[in-house]
């Protein structure tokens, strides 16, 4: 014979449904929610800003017109090997800044980028850092007994 205080329980109470009405014991309709506006209906786009129309976000982005409004507007500057030839002397080092001063292109123009392409023959050793070079050019400037960083 099992003890009064032995027993296990057999029903649980289930919590209180908040927000199923006013029959629901526990508040009304918009309980938790405030009173009225965006919060209680759900939740609004990121974009949304107000009922504005014409003058929302998108609507304040620049329009720019034509088919190449999604490319770059700076392209790599090209320097070939015998540009570079005229311009270096044996053993020195070609990065950004040697190139503008020993170049008519000014820092500003290099900055967007610099390709060496392999057009001519180079026949001085030269060390070049932090430039993209082309494969035809590595191969030159290896040859010729240069670096490349």
């Amino acid at each position: 014979m099992d003890i009064l205080s032995n027993l296990s329980k057999s029903t649980q109470k289930s919590s209180k449904r908040v927000g199923r009405g006013y029959g629901s014991k526990k508040g009304g309709h918009t309980t938790g929610r405030g009173a009225k506006g965006d919060n209680v209906r759900g939740k609004t786009k990121l974009t949304f800003d107000g009922s504005k129309i014409k003058k929302g976000w998108i609507k304040r982005m620049p329009f720019m017109r034509g088919k190449h409004r999604l490319t770059s507007k700076y392209t790599f500057t090209i320097i070939n090997l015998d540009q570079l030839n005229k311009w270096f002397k044996n053993n020195e080092t070609v990065d950004l800044t040697s190139l503008s001063k020993k170049s008519t292109l000014s820092l500003s123009e290099l900055n967007h980028g610099v390709k060496i392409l392999g057009w001519g023959k180079l026949e001085k050793a030269l060390t070049i850092s932090k430039l993209t070079v082309s494969r035809s050019a590595q191969s030159k400037i290896i040859s010729a007994g240069g670096k490349i960083d």
